[in-house]
């Protein structure tokens, strides 16, 4: 974890590069630090995964809109500050990344950060996290 989930209408694929927001999402994750200068996202467990809808319906139907809705789940323990910065610093890079989009049409965007405070069940096997935690 963090994981930040992106879901949006399929007909966003044609007019956005889908693939380098997601890249440029996890960039940004991967800049994020705390008061003390932390990183605030281990970079084996940051993931940006992004998934067309198969099926929507956006507003009225009367027009060529749009939607994206990104979500970011992050573990507990983090400060309001951060979940601030972090989720500023997300929106940023949707709406200049997505900029040339919201010139043409409309298209609606929601960032949501939400942080796993009760977990019944967490468990992990990777082999990506001892790429990243060797002593330097």
């Amino acid at each position: 974890m963090p994981h930040l989930v992106l879901l949006y209408t399929p007909d966003l694929e044609h007019d956005a590069d889908i693939p380098g927001l997601c890249r440029a999402l996890a960039d940004r994750m991967l800049e994020q630090r705390d008061a003390a200068g932390k990183a605030v996202f281990p970079t084996g467990g940051t993931r940006v995964l992004a998934y067309p809808a198969a099926h929507c319906a956006v507003a009225d139907g009367q027009g060529d809109y749009g939607f994206l809705y990104a979500n970011l789940r992050m573990g507990s323990g983090r400060s309001p500050a951060v979940h601030k910065a972090v989720g500023d610093s997300l929106l940023q890079v949707l709406t200049q990344c997505l900029d040339p989009l919201l010139q043409r049409r409309p298209v609606g965007i929601t960032l949501q950060i939400d942080e796993s405070t009760q977990q019944v069940y967490d468990a992990k096997h990777s082999t990506l996290h001892p790429l990243f935690n060797r002593p330097v």
